[in-house]
């Protein structure tokens, strides 16, 4: 299934919305011809940042933040523009509207808003516009993303070491194939070290929600998992393994201060070159639209420094297959079942990229509830 194929709730919701935003640009901007090939003065260029969350979580996007402070570092003299918390919604068309109002030469939207976004990315053939997340591209569009099943598969080979009861705790946020890859490369690491391994998931249908977090990480915890997981932008879960005397891992940055002991490890993101690298194109003229980047561990995504408590031969042994990875292995062979009992690869077939990064489906051994 290609991911232009896959129709999530969160899609259903961001499409729901952009028909009732109603008309986007004048039709005239339809007809523009392009000017993306042409070079800019940096001293005239206008970048904006738009965010699905605030700049202070610590999480997602605070990695977003600092992406954007290395280009203004990088090019001092251009315009910057910077929006957080922009919902799926009406409200948010109008601000990604703004940017282009505005001027904006670049826009990162640092989140997939698909339905709502597309038509203004159509109707501003002259703006360069990078959508990260996104399952589709265009002239001026470029997606973009992390290859983060790899760090978080080596983070399930910790877990199934570090495991007593067999029972792996997963927070999420929506119910998305991104979603589903990073619970399935999780579980398939536990499951290569521990095949006993089961992973139970819980939705809360936010990306930044710490009540909920905390209200999912507690539910995981009373139903006896010993390691949680997740994809949240803030620490809610790593507080509540802390208190529970259990181990945790988390998405996006190194926050170890708010469970240093429970602490394992972090899929920690950096777009700090590649946004500055993609600044630098447009800024040269060779910018292109209608490409997908996913930035490879050990440049952009990787496995972050382990925990204090972790102990040195699960460190060992997990390192050394950070190592077989960057050489080129992928432990995301076949044969694979999904939670039904279907099987979805055949044996000794390898998942390829558009499947890791859009996963429809849940492995055996994975039990999800909202």
């Amino acid at each position: 299934m290609k991911p232009s194929q896959l129709f999530s709730r969160r899609q259903v919701m961001k499409t729901m919305a952009a028909l009732a935003g109603g008309a986007v640009l004048s039709p005239a901007r339809l007809l523009a011809q392009s000017n993306l090939s042409s070079p800019l003065d940096p001293g005239k260029m206008t970048i904006a940042f738009g965010h699905v969350g605030p700049k202070t979580d610590e999480g997602w996007t605070w990695t977003h933040h600092l992406g954007r402070q290395a280009v203004e570092k990088a090019f001092p003299t251009a315009k910057f523009l910077e929006v957080e918390n922009i919902p799926f919604s009406a409200k948010g068309t109008r601000t990604i509207r703004q940017f282009v109002v505005q001027g904006a030469d670049m826009v990162f939207l640092t989140t997939d808003y698909g339905d709502l976004s597309n038509p203004l990315i159509e109707a501003s053939p002259d703006v360069a516009f990078m959508e990260c997340a996104a399952y589709d591209t265009g002239p001026n569009k470029r997606a973009y993303y992390v290859k983060h099943w790899d760090p978080s598969y080596l983070i399930g080979m910790a877990a199934g070491l570090l495991t007593k009861k067999n029972k792996l705790g997963y927070v999420g946020s929506y119910p998305t194939p991104a979603v589903h890859a990073s619970i399935n490369s999780f579980h398939l690491g536990a499951r290569s070290v521990n095949p006993n391994v089961e992973t139970g998931v819980v939705f809360i249908n936010s990306w930044f929600d710490p009540q909920g977090a905390n209200q999912a990480g507690r539910a995981l915890v009373n139903s006896e998992c010993d390691f949680l997981f997740g994809i949240m932008d803030e620490a809610a879960y790593l507080q509540v393994a802390e208190e529970a005397g259990i181990w945790a891992a988390m998405w996006n940055t190194d926050i170890r201060k708010y469970g240093p002991n429970a602490y394992v490890s972090s899929v920690l993101l950096d777009w700090t070159s590649y946004y500055v690298g993609q600044v630098r194109n447009r800024v040269e003229g060779t910018w292109k639209g209608g490409e997908l980047d996913l930035l490879a561990m050990g440049s952009g995504v990787d496995r972050d420094a382990w925990g204090q408590n972790v102990p040195q031969d699960v460190r060992d042994q997990v390192d050394a297959m950070r190592d077989r990875m960057i050489g080129g292995y992928s432990p995301f062979v076949g044969p694979m079942f999904d939670n039904e009992g279907n099987q979805q690869v055949a044996e000794g077939e390898v998942l390829d990229e558009s499947t890791l990064y859009a996963w429809p489906w849940l492995l055996q051994g994975v039990t999800a509830s909202a």
